[in-house]
Protein backbone atom coordinates (compact mmCIF):
# COMPACT_ATOMS: atom_id res chain seq x y z
CA UNK A 1 0.00 0.00 0.00
CA UNK A 2 1.67 3.21 -1.04
CA UNK A 3 1.45 6.82 0.83
CA UNK A 4 -0.90 8.26 -0.41
CA UNK A 5 -3.52 5.52 -0.44
CA UNK A 6 -2.84 4.62 3.54
CA UNK A 7 -3.40 8.78 4.09
CA UNK A 8 -6.56 8.13 2.60
CA UNK A 9 -7.18 6.24 4.80
CA UNK A 10 -6.50 6.31 8.36
CA UNK A 11 -6.67 10.21 7.86
CA UNK A 12 -10.84 11.08 6.51
CA UNK A 13 -10.22 14.80 6.78
CA UNK A 14 -8.23 14.91 3.25
CA UNK A 15 -10.82 12.86 1.41
CA UNK A 16 -13.67 15.38 2.73
CA UNK A 17 -11.53 18.24 1.63
CA UNK A 18 -11.05 17.09 -1.94
CA UNK A 19 -14.64 15.60 -2.22
CA UNK A 20 -16.03 19.25 -1.15
CA UNK A 21 -13.50 20.80 -3.49
CA UNK A 22 -14.98 18.54 -6.25
CA UNK A 23 -18.23 19.21 -6.15
CA UNK A 24 -17.24 23.10 -5.58
CA UNK A 25 -15.90 23.02 -8.99
CA UNK A 26 -18.07 20.81 -10.83
CA UNK A 27 -19.97 23.91 -11.88
CA UNK A 28 -17.06 25.12 -13.74
CA UNK A 29 -16.62 22.14 -15.35
CA UNK A 30 -19.77 21.60 -16.89
CA UNK A 31 -19.71 25.78 -18.24
CA UNK A 32 -16.58 25.08 -19.54
CA UNK A 33 -17.48 21.60 -21.65
CA UNK A 34 -19.63 23.77 -23.30
CA UNK A 35 -18.22 26.71 -25.59
CA UNK A 36 -20.97 28.74 -25.11
CA UNK A 37 -21.23 28.55 -21.77
CA UNK A 38 -17.95 30.64 -21.46
CA UNK A 39 -20.26 33.65 -22.74
CA UNK A 40 -23.27 32.87 -20.36
CA UNK A 41 -22.34 30.57 -17.94
CA UNK A 42 -25.67 30.94 -15.92
CA UNK A 43 -27.28 29.59 -18.76
CA UNK A 44 -25.02 26.56 -19.41
CA UNK A 45 -25.20 25.71 -15.58
CA UNK A 46 -29.18 26.16 -16.69
CA UNK A 47 -28.86 23.13 -19.24
CA UNK A 48 -26.34 20.93 -17.38
CA UNK A 49 -29.00 20.90 -14.83
CA UNK A 50 -32.35 20.78 -17.43
CA UNK A 51 -30.11 17.77 -19.32
CA UNK A 52 -29.33 16.00 -15.84
CA UNK A 53 -33.10 16.66 -14.96
CA UNK A 54 -34.56 15.23 -18.00
CA UNK A 55 -32.16 11.85 -17.91
CA UNK A 56 -33.79 11.04 -14.52
CA UNK A 57 -37.16 11.90 -16.20
CA UNK A 58 -36.25 9.16 -18.84
CA UNK A 59 -34.73 6.57 -16.47
CA UNK A 60 -37.84 7.00 -13.99
CA UNK A 61 -39.73 6.30 -17.01
CA UNK A 62 -38.26 3.41 -18.53
CA UNK A 63 -38.31 1.92 -14.98
CA UNK A 64 -41.87 2.59 -14.67
CA UNK A 65 -42.41 0.88 -18.38
CA UNK A 66 -40.38 -2.27 -17.02
CA UNK A 67 -42.29 -2.56 -13.69
CA UNK A 68 -45.33 -2.36 -15.41
CA UNK A 69 -44.10 -4.96 -17.83
CA UNK A 70 -42.58 -7.47 -14.98
CA UNK A 71 -46.36 -6.79 -13.13
CA UNK A 72 -48.14 -8.43 -15.85
CA UNK A 73 -45.50 -11.04 -17.04
CA UNK A 74 -45.36 -11.84 -13.74
CA UNK A 75 -49.93 -11.82 -13.52
CA UNK A 76 -50.20 -13.86 -17.01
CA UNK A 77 -47.87 -16.47 -15.67
CA UNK A 78 -50.15 -16.93 -12.25
CA UNK A 79 -52.75 -17.06 -14.24
CA UNK A 80 -51.65 -19.25 -16.71
CA UNK A 81 -50.49 -21.74 -14.31
CA UNK A 82 -53.83 -21.64 -12.20
CA UNK A 83 -55.59 -22.01 -15.78
CA UNK A 84 -53.41 -25.69 -16.08
CA UNK A 85 -54.09 -26.72 -12.47
CA UNK A 86 -57.52 -26.27 -13.16
CA UNK A 87 -57.10 -28.28 -15.90
CA UNK A 88 -55.46 -31.15 -14.36
CA UNK A 89 -58.52 -31.16 -12.51
CA UNK A 90 -60.58 -31.36 -15.39
CA UNK A 91 -58.73 -34.65 -16.90
CA UNK A 92 -58.64 -36.20 -13.70
CA UNK A 93 -63.06 -35.74 -13.62
CA UNK A 94 -62.93 -36.79 -17.03
CA UNK A 95 -60.63 -39.84 -15.99
CA UNK A 96 -63.17 -40.68 -13.59
CA UNK A 97 -65.88 -40.27 -15.46
CA UNK A 98 -64.44 -42.62 -18.20
CA UNK A 99 -63.74 -45.52 -15.55
CA UNK A 100 -67.19 -45.45 -14.46
CA UNK A 101 -67.93 -45.44 -18.26
CA UNK A 102 -65.68 -48.55 -18.80
CA UNK A 103 -66.95 -50.34 -15.88
CA UNK A 104 -70.25 -49.84 -17.40
CA UNK A 105 -69.66 -51.52 -20.24
CA UNK A 106 -68.07 -54.89 -18.64
CA UNK A 107 -71.79 -54.73 -17.15
CA UNK A 108 -73.79 -54.10 -19.43
CA UNK A 109 -71.80 -57.11 -21.53
CA UNK A 110 -72.07 -59.42 -18.78
CA UNK A 111 -75.81 -58.61 -19.22
CA UNK A 112 -75.85 -59.25 -22.16
CA UNK A 113 -74.82 -62.67 -22.16
CA UNK A 114 -76.84 -63.37 -19.01
CA UNK A 115 -80.19 -62.38 -21.50
CA UNK A 116 -78.48 -64.01 -24.49
CA UNK A 117 -78.06 -67.34 -22.82
CA UNK A 118 -81.65 -67.09 -21.53
CA UNK A 119 -82.79 -66.56 -25.25
CA UNK A 120 -80.91 -69.70 -26.54
CA UNK A 121 -82.75 -71.94 -23.32
CA UNK A 122 -86.03 -70.56 -24.37
CA UNK A 123 -85.76 -71.26 -27.97
CA UNK A 124 -84.10 -74.62 -26.88
CA UNK A 125 -87.50 -75.30 -24.99
CA UNK A 126 -89.69 -74.76 -28.78
CA UNK A 127 -88.39 -77.98 -29.47
CA UNK A 128 -89.84 -79.77 -27.65
CA UNK A 129 -93.51 -78.04 -28.56
CA UNK A 130 -96.25 -75.92 -26.95
CA UNK A 131 -98.06 -78.25 -24.27
CA UNK A 132 -101.63 -78.41 -24.64
CA UNK A 133 -104.16 -76.25 -21.83
CA UNK A 134 -107.77 -76.10 -22.10
CA UNK A 135 -109.03 -73.18 -23.35
CA UNK A 136 -111.20 -71.54 -21.08
CA UNK A 137 -110.86 -68.00 -18.74
CA UNK A 138 -109.54 -69.79 -15.47
CA UNK A 139 -106.46 -71.01 -18.09
CA UNK A 140 -106.32 -67.40 -19.69
CA UNK A 141 -106.15 -65.54 -16.59
CA UNK A 142 -103.32 -67.82 -15.28
CA UNK A 143 -101.82 -66.65 -18.78
CA UNK A 144 -101.99 -63.10 -17.97
CA UNK A 145 -100.75 -63.19 -14.71
CA UNK A 146 -97.74 -65.66 -16.26
CA UNK A 147 -97.04 -62.67 -18.21
CA UNK A 148 -97.41 -60.35 -16.23
CA UNK A 149 -95.36 -61.55 -13.20
CA UNK A 150 -92.49 -62.22 -15.64
CA UNK A 151 -92.90 -58.23 -17.29
CA UNK A 152 -92.24 -57.23 -13.68
CA UNK A 153 -89.66 -59.32 -12.78
CA UNK A 154 -87.71 -58.80 -15.38
CA UNK A 155 -87.90 -55.02 -14.76
CA UNK A 156 -86.83 -55.43 -11.72
CA UNK A 157 -83.48 -57.07 -13.14
CA UNK A 158 -83.39 -54.57 -15.41
CA UNK A 159 -83.85 -56.45 -17.83
CA UNK A 160 -86.77 -54.36 -19.16
CA UNK A 161 -87.09 -50.94 -19.21
CA UNK A 162 -90.16 -49.63 -16.43
CA UNK A 163 -92.28 -48.77 -19.42
CA UNK A 164 -92.41 -52.40 -20.16
CA UNK A 165 -94.36 -53.74 -17.24
CA UNK A 166 -97.05 -50.44 -18.13
CA UNK A 167 -97.89 -51.99 -21.57
CA UNK A 168 -97.84 -55.39 -20.73
CA UNK A 169 -100.83 -54.19 -18.21
CA UNK A 170 -102.40 -52.60 -20.63
CA UNK A 171 -101.77 -55.35 -23.23
CA UNK A 172 -99.76 -52.84 -25.56
CA UNK A 173 -96.38 -52.40 -27.34
CA UNK A 174 -96.95 -56.49 -28.69
CA UNK A 175 -97.32 -58.12 -25.37
CA UNK A 176 -100.20 -61.00 -25.90
CA UNK A 177 -101.44 -61.73 -22.42
CA UNK A 178 -103.51 -65.23 -24.50
CA UNK A 179 -99.72 -66.61 -25.66
CA UNK A 180 -99.07 -69.86 -24.35
CA UNK A 181 -96.38 -69.61 -21.16
CA UNK A 182 -94.01 -70.74 -23.56
CA UNK A 183 -94.46 -68.55 -26.22
CA UNK A 184 -94.64 -65.64 -23.76
CA UNK A 185 -91.30 -67.00 -21.93
CA UNK A 186 -89.44 -67.42 -25.65
CA UNK A 187 -91.19 -63.29 -26.69
CA UNK A 188 -90.10 -62.13 -22.77
CA UNK A 189 -86.46 -63.80 -23.63
CA UNK A 190 -86.46 -62.03 -26.56
CA UNK A 191 -87.45 -58.46 -25.62
CA UNK A 192 -85.22 -58.88 -22.56
CA UNK A 193 -82.00 -59.52 -25.21
CA UNK A 194 -83.06 -56.60 -27.09
CA UNK A 195 -82.90 -54.31 -24.29
CA UNK A 196 -79.92 -55.40 -23.01
CA UNK A 197 -78.16 -54.67 -26.41
CA UNK A 198 -79.56 -51.65 -26.84
CA UNK A 199 -78.18 -50.59 -23.28
CA UNK A 200 -74.45 -52.23 -24.37
CA UNK A 201 -74.56 -50.15 -27.39
CA UNK A 202 -75.32 -46.92 -25.26
CA UNK A 203 -72.50 -48.02 -22.81
CA UNK A 204 -70.03 -48.48 -25.48
CA UNK A 205 -70.87 -45.20 -27.42
CA UNK A 206 -70.52 -43.26 -24.12
CA UNK A 207 -67.01 -44.95 -22.93
CA UNK A 208 -66.25 -44.11 -26.61
CA UNK A 209 -67.15 -40.43 -26.18
CA UNK A 210 -65.81 -40.06 -23.02
CA UNK A 211 -62.57 -41.22 -23.70
CA UNK A 212 -62.63 -38.47 -26.40
CA UNK A 213 -63.15 -36.04 -24.24
CA UNK A 214 -60.78 -37.04 -21.85
CA UNK A 215 -57.79 -36.93 -24.62
CA UNK A 216 -59.04 -33.76 -25.38
CA UNK A 217 -58.54 -32.52 -21.55
CA UNK A 218 -55.83 -34.02 -21.45
CA UNK A 219 -53.93 -31.93 -24.36
CA UNK A 220 -55.52 -29.36 -23.80
CA UNK A 221 -53.82 -29.47 -19.83
CA UNK A 222 -50.41 -30.49 -21.60
CA UNK A 223 -50.38 -27.15 -23.66
CA UNK A 224 -51.64 -24.90 -20.46
CA UNK A 225 -48.61 -26.54 -18.76
CA UNK A 226 -46.09 -25.86 -21.55
CA UNK A 227 -47.60 -22.21 -21.54
CA UNK A 228 -47.27 -21.48 -17.65
CA UNK A 229 -43.28 -23.15 -17.67
CA UNK A 230 -42.44 -20.69 -20.45
CA UNK A 231 -44.56 -18.02 -18.83
CA UNK A 232 -42.33 -19.05 -15.61
CA UNK A 233 -39.19 -18.93 -17.08
CA UNK A 234 -40.03 -15.45 -18.27
CA UNK A 235 -40.48 -14.32 -15.30
CA UNK A 236 -37.37 -16.27 -13.67
CA UNK A 237 -35.27 -14.06 -15.92
CA UNK A 238 -36.70 -10.54 -15.32
CA UNK A 239 -34.62 -7.58 -14.42
CA UNK A 240 -36.84 -6.38 -12.19
CA UNK A 241 -39.49 -7.92 -9.49
CA UNK A 242 -42.24 -6.53 -7.97
CA UNK A 243 -45.23 -7.26 -5.79
CA UNK A 244 -48.87 -7.25 -6.26
CA UNK A 245 -49.48 -5.47 -3.22
CA UNK A 246 -47.84 -4.81 0.33
CA UNK A 247 -44.86 -7.09 1.17
CA UNK A 248 -46.63 -9.64 -0.37
CA UNK A 249 -44.40 -11.21 -2.56
CA UNK A 250 -45.80 -13.02 -5.80
CA UNK A 251 -45.45 -16.98 -6.06
CA UNK A 252 -44.91 -18.69 -9.87
CA UNK A 253 -45.64 -22.14 -10.02
CA UNK A 254 -45.14 -24.55 -6.99
CA UNK A 255 -42.75 -21.90 -5.05
CA UNK A 256 -39.84 -22.31 -7.07
CA UNK A 257 -39.76 -18.29 -8.08
CA UNK A 258 -40.23 -15.95 -5.10
CA UNK A 259 -40.40 -12.52 -6.52
CA UNK A 260 -39.82 -9.99 -3.98
CA UNK A 261 -39.30 -6.04 -4.63
CA UNK A 262 -36.36 -5.08 -5.61
CA UNK A 263 -34.43 -2.47 -7.82
CA UNK A 264 -33.55 -2.93 -11.85
CA UNK A 265 -29.94 -3.99 -12.49
CA UNK A 266 -29.67 0.04 -13.99
CA UNK A 267 -30.08 1.31 -10.51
Amino acid sequence: MNILAEMLLSEPAPMAIWAALLLLTLPALVVLANPDGVRDPAAALGDAVRFVWRTRQRRAGRRAAEAAEAQAAVRYALEVRVAATRAAEAVDRWQAHWRVSADRVDATWAALRTADARRERSRAATAFGTPWTPQDPAEYAARERFLHEGVRAAVSRGDLPVSALADALAGDAGWDPRLHPAEQEIVLSHRCAEHRERAHRAAVAAERAAWHDMQLAGRGRDSLRREAEIAEARVATWPIFITAAGDHPLTVGNGAHRLFPAHSANG
